[in-house]
């Protein structure tokens, strides 16, 4: 069994055949998935399909690029408020993108530090993006560890194995996609390396970032298969061995998603 930890499964690509998007996850052996919220205004959606599969979880919180439409509507108290349901395991995806800067840089930091509030005051994990922000990112990480623990990871792993080593030192979990197959994804490839088999993730991101062999389509939750079997091939593991490590892990850090059925 593997799990998808990290999923937009209200996306339009994917929303159109949901039950498809899991029967095929299911049958490619994917026995949960997260799927993410990126907007509170879209919340609801995201909550409705977790609703509807019981393998399937979801996040609550504001993507970097969104958090300018956002303020001052997601604060820390709206973010705890819905993580009442059951059904949210996680707050974010939340952190920093300084690549393409659809939201200002301070109003980034102010978003990403109130998800951390959030996650502190929950107990959940943060979800944590970062790209083209590594420096920022480490700061803010580490900034607020020394205010209180709380737990996370940085999801879809792309930045350099420094970033990697300062997350590992406060505890995070490191979540790889797709990117560990592609050509030029040396650096990420050297990450997926040095994290120990118990901080390990994998996810998809879908519908954006599919492996290889499917590159250039549609992602979607059955495609984590391919990405599992080239961190296993980086650890050194076998498939289930990766398998059943990154599946614990999952659990392990979103604790309150239930374990299936046995």
């Amino acid at each position: 069994m593997l799990v998808d930890s990290h999923c937009h499964l209200d996306h339009e690509a994917l929303s159109g055949d949901l039950d498809g998007v899991v029967a095929r996850a299911r049958s490619a052996g994917i026995g949960a998935a997260l799927t993410i919220s990126t907007r509170l205004d879209r919340f609801p959606d995201v909550l409705a399909i977790a609703e509807r599969y019981e393998d399937v979880w979801c996040s609550v919180g504001v993507h970097p690029h969104d958090t300018a439409a956002a303020e001052p509507a997601a604060t820390a108290r709206r973010l705890v408020d819905l993580c009442d349901h059951p059904k949210v395991v996680g707050v974010g995806e939340t952190g920093l993108d300084y690549h393409y800067e659809h939201s200002p840089r301070d109003v980034q930091q102010r978003s990403f530090r109130a998800h951390i509030a959030a996650a502190r005051e929950t107990g959940l994990p943060v979800i944590v993006h970062s790209r083209n922000a590594e420096a920022d990112t480490a700061r803010i990480l580490a900034d607020e560890h020394g205010g209180g623990t709380f737990t996370g990871l940085l999801h879809c792993f792309s930045a350099t194995r420094q970033l990697a080593e300062k997350a590992l030192e406060i505890g995070f979990l490191i979540s790889f996609s797709g990117i560990v197959t592609f050509k030029n994804a040396d650096e990420v490839r050297e990450a997926a390396r040095i994290v120990p088999p118990d901080r390990l993730l994998v996810e998809t991101d879908a519908p954006y970032l599919a492996p290889v062999p499917h590159r250039g389509k549609t992602n979607e939750p059955a495609y984590a298969v391919h990405t599992a079997d080239k961190v296993a091939e980086l650890k050194g593991m076998s498939g289930s061995e990766l398998a059943n490590a990154t599946t614990r892990n999952f659990y392990d850090l979103f604790t309150k998603a239930e374990w299936p059925a046995r």
